[in-house]
């Protein structure tokens, strides 16, 4: 059976309550069409007050929170190679490579912790490089090691010993030249021959290691004993013996323990692609906080990782979006905002409704399907319409928001009016917050072209508490400004029962551009405006009309440099060739008048001269246009 696909079903940045209850309320619908998948309700940011609320009026936890919704090592294919011993032989370890086509094998302790790795490389530079014959006592190797690397039997000592001093040397030489080069504690390799072994005996050899699975006489045995000489036999011949011994040695006197390049389940992929580009060893270990070892990526894992799946309400824009949403899987929208500049791989289902809110939506979705809205989900849709609405007194409110908050309430047992007065009353409970929370609480970031600002909102039933609030967030509004680099920064302060709107205004060009907007200049950064309380049908819509017909006029209004302005048209009606306009032939139509604006002047004067020429005499052209250019000869 394969695994179900876990979908996140998440909102827009600085979470509003729509935001929040409309995940909630969408994945129990995905739920509830047992399609396969886990939908899981998220949220990219903290709730507000009024959210907050919300959720505990109805009995409803938090959403998960995810703030990037990149892909993680966790959703990588995590390969489960087992942790090893330290002391196992380098045999062994290669031996298991082998078996499970790794080139890395971890090293844990008892309680699966990670002591280190070794590598295919490090067990290969072990048996080229290393030819001291001391290296086998260097290493402490466990007898256990070499009775299993050379399928040997211990006739006398401690299988679970280490040896750990002394050479290795092979007794080819007679006993009298024997005598010479064996030390005491040394290992020696030798045959049946009962004049060599006691002779190592008795220069005080630690073991003595009998090849051909010869016959050890009792003898030798007792003398062994005696003297603290482990015995060992095995049926391998001589050359076999010396090529196998070093592969006795123990892992843990070659792994890997300093700088160890390990990643956690919760690692971004993109945070980790660099450095597995440029580590030379293929295989990384994960571990979990507590530092256990949980299995192998490399970097060929990168190739086949799954995407996270997501479906975003209440939003469609990239900026709005979580962190790293142009590397996840969306499979669908549920929004009531504008098209903005999200792009997608593939078409995915889009819902888009001229409503006040998303959760009106949602309600729609839930009867479409025949599904029933259990009262919990129900409480939280209706406190969405009521909250995206202020109570039915925003212009964004249809009569489907009304009727959908109508037939909501009845299945959650609330009364609209009363119930919105008490959730904006928590809502506006700020005291206890700082201005960067309350900046946050309802933030949105737009970008035009090149221009990038962003406009917050915050709504009360007091007109003394937005007295208070517009003094906190002052400061904050050109901090925030300036930290983010952003163009200019907009704070809505709304009025519920008064249905009004303080907009407060910060940045390059934003006092003029809100005259431009609204037709009064701010007074001190801020401008009071009736009947203003959405942010989507009435403050950002006017601010970006007027930003880009503003944006328009920029070439002609900076301009500062020789022009000459000319008005281009088509003379058809005959009054018009009575009138006291200069005009000759020029690609078929005619010049009617000019301008010329020396480098000191200020183009808007010749171009708004002749734009009234153009409005005043234009029932008498056709295809009239006014060209300017830049000349280095201001000539005749």
């Amino acid at each position: 059976m394969s695994e179900r696909k876990e979908v996140y079903v998440l909102g827009h940045r600085n979470p509003d309550t729509d935001s929040i209850c409309s995940a909630i309320a969408y994945a129990d619908v995905k739920n509830k069409e047992n399609d396969g998948n886990h939908y899981v309700a998220a949220r990219a940011g903290q709730i507000s007050s009024e959210t907050s609320y919300v959720l505990q009026r109805f009995g409803m936890r938090q959403p998960t929170y995810v703030n990037n919704i990149g892909t993680r090592v966790r959703d990588m294919e995590i390969r489960k190679i087992p942790g090893i011993n330290e002391g196992i032989s380098m045999k062994k370890a290669w031996s298991m490579m082998a078996e499970m086509n790794a080139v890395t094998l971890p090293i844990v302790d008892a309680n699966n912790v990670l002591d280190g790795i070794i590598t295919i490389n490090d067990i290969a530079t072990s048996y080229m490089e290393n030819q001291d014959s001391t290296m086998i006592a260097k290493a402490k190797t466990p007898y256990c090691n070499i009775l299993e690397t050379l399928e040997a039997k211990m006739l006398v000592g401690d299988p679970d010993a280490v040896f750990e001093h002394g050479n290795v040397v092979i007794a080819v030489a007679n006993p009298d030249v024997m005598e010479n080069y064996i030390e005491k504690d040394d290992m020696v390799i030798t045959g049946n021959r009962y004049e060599s072994q006691l002779s190592a005996i008795e220069s005080g050899a630690g073991c003595i290691l009998v090849c051909l699975g010869a016959e050890v006489s009792r003898s030798i045995q007792k003398l062994a004993r005696d003297n603290n000489c482990a015995v060992l036999t095995t049926p391998l011949d001589t050359y076999t013996v010396a090529h196998r011994i070093s592969q006795c040695m123990p892992v843990k006197a070659f792994m890997r323990t300093k700088d160890l390049v390990t990643f956690t389940p919760s690692d971004y992929t993109d945070a980790i692609k660099d450095t597995m580009q440029n580590t030379r060893i293929r295989d990384f270990p994960v571990i979990d906080k507590n530092g256990k070892y949980v299995g192998m990526i490399s970097r060929r894992n990168l190739l086949g990782i799954r995407k996270r799946s997501v479906i975003l309400v209440d939003h469609n824009e990239r900026s709005q979006a979580v962190e790293n949403i142009e590397n996840a899987e969306i499979l669908e929208i549920i929004d009531h905002h504008r098209i903005g500049s999200l792009e997608t791989m593939a078409p995915v289902y889009f819902r888009n409704e001229p409503v006040g809110c998303t959760a009106t939506i949602i309600y729609s979705i839930y009867k479409e399907k025949g599904f029933k809205v259990p009262p919990q989900i129900a409480g939280l849709l209706c406190s969405a319409i009521l909250s995206d609405t202020l109570m039915f007194r925003s212009p964004t409110c249809t009569m489907l928001d009304r009727a959908a908050a109508e037939a909501l309430s009845a299945i959650a047992g609330i009364d609209c009016q009363s119930f919105g007065i008490e959730m904006f009353t928590a809502g506006s409970n700020l005291k206890d917050k700082t201005p960067e929370e309350i900046f946050y609480q309802d933030y949105k970031k737009f970008e035009f072209g090149d221009v990038t600002f962003g406009v917050g909102q915050i709504n009360s039933m007091s007109g003394s508490e937005l007295d208070e609030l517009e003094r906190r967030l002052r400061p904050y509004l050109e901090k925030s400004c300036r930290e983010h680099g952003l163009s200019m920064m907009f704070f809505m302060l709304t009025n519920i029962i008064e249905e009004s709107t303080r907009l407060m205004c910060y940045g390059e060009s934003a006092d003029t551009l809100v005259e431009d907007a609204f037709g009064r200049a701010p007074k001190a950064g801020t401008i009071w405006l009736k009947g203003v309380v959405s942010r989507k049908k009435a403050a950002h819509p006017c601010l970006h009309r007027c930003h880009q017909q503003r944006s328009r006029r920029r070439c002609v209004i900076f301009l500062a440099c020789p022009l000459r302005f000319r008005l281009y048209g088509r003379l058809d009606h005959p009054a018009a060739r009575s009138t006291a306009f200069r005009y000759h032939e020029r690609q078929n139509k005619r010049i009617i008048c000019e301008e010329r604006v020396g480098p000191k002047r200020s183009a808007l004067f010749a171009y708004r001269k002749l734009r009234k020429i153009k409005n005043r005499t234009g029932f008498f052209l056709k295809n009239c246009v006014i060209i300017f250019a830049v000349e280095q000869n201001m000539g005749p």
